[in-house]
């Protein structure tokens, strides 16, 4: 990860670094402190939860009231030469049996996108934060034939390799255009220069299709809640 450990800290332990790269944080920075994560506009979307171990800038753990039987986050940051870190996570607190097996490939799947995402911020967008917008829906098909249905309408090549620049098009889509920065079968990962500068992944995980976007600028925020307003819309429209 490029940055100072106490860079890199700021990234992961804080709310507004957080909130550049994963989901909108709060975070009282210190031990003990309440963590929030929100998840999506209703109460059901806000997880709470604490800050289990603070010890800047190399540690932290994130997890519920108490790590008993709950999921727990740890943070490592490790200084290397050339101004850059290693940068572990170690995702803990897993169960027995199949939901907690679906929850842990959902969340295998999932980190590997933040994660780069959050490479991407502290890369491309050192010192700034970013505003989230995560526009989602439900849709009755799933997975790659969900990823050819979005790629398709929104006007995206079904597959584009890294370095390529690509925009959406067609009536009533909303903007958004940036060059990748990695693909699979359901997932691109941008960086943005329409409606904004920043990052953004469209993705395509079971009957879930999102277009989530991190804005930068000095209207970023206005900027976010148009993608959020336009494109909660137009994937709502799509779902029947």
């Amino acid at each position: 990860m490029p940055g100072t450990p106490e860079e890199v800290w700021e990234a992961i332990a804080t709310g507004p670094g957080i909130s550049s790269w994963y989901v909108p944080h709060t975070v009282e920075e210190r031990q003990g402190g309440a963590a929030t994560a929100s998840f999506g506009p209703g109460p059901e979307m806000q997880i709470e939860g604490r800050v289990h171990v603070w010890d800047p800038p190399h540690r932290i753990v994130f997890g519920g009231e108490s790590l008993e039987g709950g999921l727990a986050f740890e943070w490592l940051v490790e200084a290397r030469d050339g101004g850059t870190c290693v940068v572990r996570l170690v995702n803990s607190g897993f169960g027995d049996g199949q939901p907690w097996d679906d929850q842990y490939d959902d969340m295998t799947g999932g980190w590997r996108l933040f994660l780069r995402n959050l490479w991407l911020h502290r890369t491309h967008f050192a010192g700034q934060h970013g505003v989230a917008a995560l526009p989602m829906a439900m849709w009755p098909v799933a997975g790659e034939e969900a990823w050819s249905r979005l790629a398709s309408a929104i006007g995206l090549p079904l597959r584009a390799g890294a370095g390529e620049r690509v925009a959406t098009s067609g009536d009533g889509v909303p903007p958004l255009a940036g060059t990748v920065a990695d693909a699979s079968p359901t997932t691109l990962t941008l960086l943005l220069d329409e409606p904004a500068p920043g990052t953004a992944f469209l993705a395509a995980e079971g009957h879930g299709v999102s277009v989530w976007a991190y804005l930068y600028g000095d209207d970023a925020a206005e900027r976010a809640d148009a993608h959020q307003q336009g494109w909660q819309a137009w994937l709502a429209s799509m779902a029947g």
